[in-house]
This record gives C-alpha cells, structure tokens and sequence, in this order.
C-alpha cells in the first residue's frame, strides 16, 4: 500500500541551485553495496520471495479497503500491511526516539534562532487539528514501507505511478499525494496539495532530497517541500532511516545509481538479520515572520541537522569508501554562502516501541 520512491535523477535548475525535488547522488551499487554479514540460504530467499509476492497481492483488497474508511483506519491498515510486508522481506524494525540540542540548547521546549528569519520550536503535534509533515533520509525502495509501519502518512508519489496497475492501487490506498517532479511550473499545485492535506490533519512524507544515497552518507534536503509546511502552519518531524546488520552500517537495502529494483531485492532477501533504525525526533516548526525563502531554507536546515545526528558513523564511513573506490568524488555539495548559518545539532536517541 505505499508507492514506489523516487530513483536517482538530475532535474532543471530551480530553488537553491537544484530541482525542487530532485537532486543526483555519487552513489553507486558497485561502489557502495558491500557482502552481507550473514547470507541467507537459497530455500530462505525462495520463501521470502513468496511470501512477498502473497502479502503484496492481499494488498490490492485492502487497498480497496482502506479508501473506504477513514483517516486513522486507513492508517491502522496501512501500517499493517507495510509491517507484514517488511517481515516477510526479512528485514526487522527497530524504533528508536530521539532528542537533540540545536546550538548547544536543548529543543525541549526552547526556542533557538536559526538566523534565518524565523526560530525552530519544539510543537506538540497536530495543533489546531493539522498534520505534520515526516521529512527522512532516503536510501532503499523500503523507506516508504518503513515509514508507514512506524508512523500512519500519505506519501508523495511521482505522478508516472498513476499508469501502473498494481502500484497504483497500492498508492491510492495508503492516499498518495501524485506530484509531476520534473516540470517546474507544476511546483505550486504540487505544494498545495501537501499544504492541504496538512491543514486536513493528515500527516505527509517526503524525503527531501530527491535521491536515494547508500546509506553511510546523505545529501542535503531540498527546501521546496517544507514551503508546504509553512504555509499550512504544520509541524515538521525528522526521521532518521539506518539500515545496519549487528551495530554497523549496512548498504544492501539502498537502490542507487543504475541499480534495478529486482536486484535490491534480491540483496534484501539474501541479508540474514538486516534492520532498519527508524529514530523519530521531537517535532519543529518556524515561530516568527521571515521572508518566505529564508524559511524554507532555514526549516529545512533544522530538519536536516537533526536527520543527520541519527546517521552514526554513516558519513566518515561513506567518505572512505568512496576514496578507495575512486568511481566518483566522494561528496559534491552546494558552496555556503559566508554568512549562511548551519545549525549545530548534537543528539541521541533510545530504544521505543514500534
């Protein structure tokens, strides 16, 4: 019941020296994907292909289903269904919740400027009925899944999915938001659907930035999406994804450069214990009047830095790969202007219930 995420693109230039959405990414599979810790038999992957197969095909029913009811029930199945889906893969979930400190202060309720025309602010969620917009890194085809069995959301779907049987009729019954990301012009309608939905009191996710990386690394977020945010007065809630087997990193879920999805998913059910980290942080929104770029920009700053505590050793351990492969520069990123501020943010995170 989710769609499928977005594969690796470059777009026209647009907001912030990129596209509103999209965004390329060094990453590529024979770079970055490393030998599983523990392979997984040949008759285990058979039953884990099967059992897929099963719980995708029961999903078409349900999807019906789901259309039908309401908001939170629709959820309820959603959650459900991405649960059993991601069981019958392999893969466990571990929720984690998380806290951070932005420029040496706790976000726990204190304001902190983050010089952009506007403060981050701790929110309680939903205020005034609106939903919130669930902003994570993006590493696998499994990250909507992953979202959906941890915290009930309509995910943001290329429009192209709408001429997929199958795929769009899983994504009409999770409530996809169907979005054209390669025409500029098509933007406003784009962030006014998410800023609907949010001031409905649906809650949204997006994955700003636009691509898909290997997991020991993340590109910066996009600021188009969190336009949405703002103008629905809608908090905003940071979401790390970690994919790890035992403590370390693991690259085997990510869909990235010319990788095709049967080949992730074959190295998904070819993974004997792969997990995948979700840690949710407390949820930020702008207090305070700013000019309408500098919010977005600043906001989405905010969510980035606290995505990013939840990354472990992630980024070091990208870097090194990528010089030992040579394939690519290790990381391309946008020059900072000199008096742009980064926010600094240095957090934890602790085991919660799924």
């Amino acid at each position: 019941m989710i769609s499928l995420p977005p594969r690796t693109a470059a777009a026209p230039v647009a907001d912030a020296g990129g596209a509103p959405w999209l965004r390329p990414s060094p990453c590529l599979p024979d770079a970055c994907v490393e030998p599983p810790a523990a392979v997984a038999g040949p008759v285990r992957r058979v039953l884990r292909l099967a059992a897929a197969a099963l719980v995708v095909l029961a999903g078409l029913p349900l999807s019906l289903v789901a259309r039908a009811v309401g908001t939170a029930r629709r959820g309820r199945i959603v959650a459900m269904w991405a649960r059993t889906l991601l069981r019958a893969l392999g893969v466990r979930l571990d929720v984690r919740t998380g806290f951070a400190f932005v420029a040496g202060s706790p976000l726990y309720p204190a304001l902190e400027s983050t010089g952009d025309g506007g403060e981050a602010r701790r929110a309680s969620g939903a205020r005034d009925g609106r939903g919130t917009l669930v902003v994570a890194n993006h590493v696998s085809w499994l990250d909507p899944l992953v979202v959906a069995a941890t915290v009930p959301a309509r995910p943001l779907a290329k429009r192209e999915i709408g001429a997929w049987p199958v795929i769009r009729t899983l994504a009409a019954g999770a409530g996809a938001l169907f979005i054209d990301r390669e025409r500029l012009s098509a933007l406003p309608e784009a962030l006014g659907s998410v800023a609907g939905a949010l001031r409905a009191g649906d809650t949204v996710v997006a994955f700003p930035e636009g691509t898909t990386w290997c997991g020991r690394g993340m590109g910066e977020f996009r600021p188009a999406v969190f336009q949405a945010a703002i103008d629905a007065d809608a908090a905003v809630r940071p979401v790390t994804l970690r994919y790890r087997e035992g403590d370390a990193t693991s690259t085997r879920a990510c869909y990235v450069g010319e990788d095709s999805l049967l080949a992730s998913v074959l190295r998904v059910v070819a993974t004997r214990r792969l997990v995948v980290e979700v840690t949710r942080f407390p949820e930020v929104r702008l207090a305070g009047a700013g000019r309408r770029r500098a919010q977005r920009l600043a906001l989405a700053k905010v969510a980035e830095a606290y995505v990013r505590t939840g990354m472990a050793d992630a980024p070091e351990r990208h870097a090194v790969a990528r010089r030992e492969t040579g394939s690519r520069p290790v990381l391309e990123r946008r020059p900072r202007a000199a008096d742009e501020e980064v926010p600094a943010v240095f957090g934890s995170a602790y085991p919660g219930r799924a």
